[in-house]
């Protein structure tokens, strides 16, 4: 994409703006992020940063790598507290790549100081038909994973008869 920095990652950002936007009036936002109040930043540019009395979130941690998760919670400093989050059925890593958010969930949930909070369908605050269509794609998804479930025991009992 053709500009600086901030052109080229702006594009990836417009959901944190549309947020921002929503919560302050756009003069408040331009002198927040000329003051470094606010500070955006694309996740590669953490490395080597303590971020200390701040108040940091991580969106679409889904599609971080273990190495990116991981360097990100190593940059929080003694003050901060941070804010990481993401859906788990909306990962666009390739196949072979585990998401560091799902690693994170499974390491953390047990460090003590760390909270974990889930959210579903019924608490999808869109347009009417989104927790429908949520809801569709888990039934479909269930299905799916049932019938592979039966296909594999069933190819088991097979070679176990052989």
């Amino acid at each position: 994409m053709p500009g600086d920095l901030k052109d080229k990652v702006d594009p990836y950002l417009r959901p944190l703006y549309d947020a921002l936007d929503d919560m302050l009036p756009a003069d408040k936002i331009n002198q927040f992020i000329g003051n470094r109040v606010i500070e955006i930043a694309p996740l590669a540019f953490m490395r080597g940063r303590t971020l200390d009395n701040a108040f940091i979130i991580l969106d679409e941690a889904q599609n971080a790598t273990i190495p990116q998760l991981k360097m990100f919670l190593t940059r929080i400093g003694p003050s901060a507290k941070a804010i990481i989050t993401g859906d788990m059925t909306q990962i666009d890593l390739p196949r072979n790549q585990r998401s560091g958010l799902g690693y994170s969930l499974d390491a953390l949930g047990h460090v003590k100081g760390i909270g974990i909070v889930r959210l579903s369908s019924v608490d999808v605050v869109r347009h009417r038909l989104v927790k429908a269509i949520i809801n569709a794609f888990e039934n479909l998804e269930e299905i799916e994973n049932n019938r592979r479930e039966q296909f594999q025991k069933e190819k088991t009992k097979k070679i176990q008869e052989k």
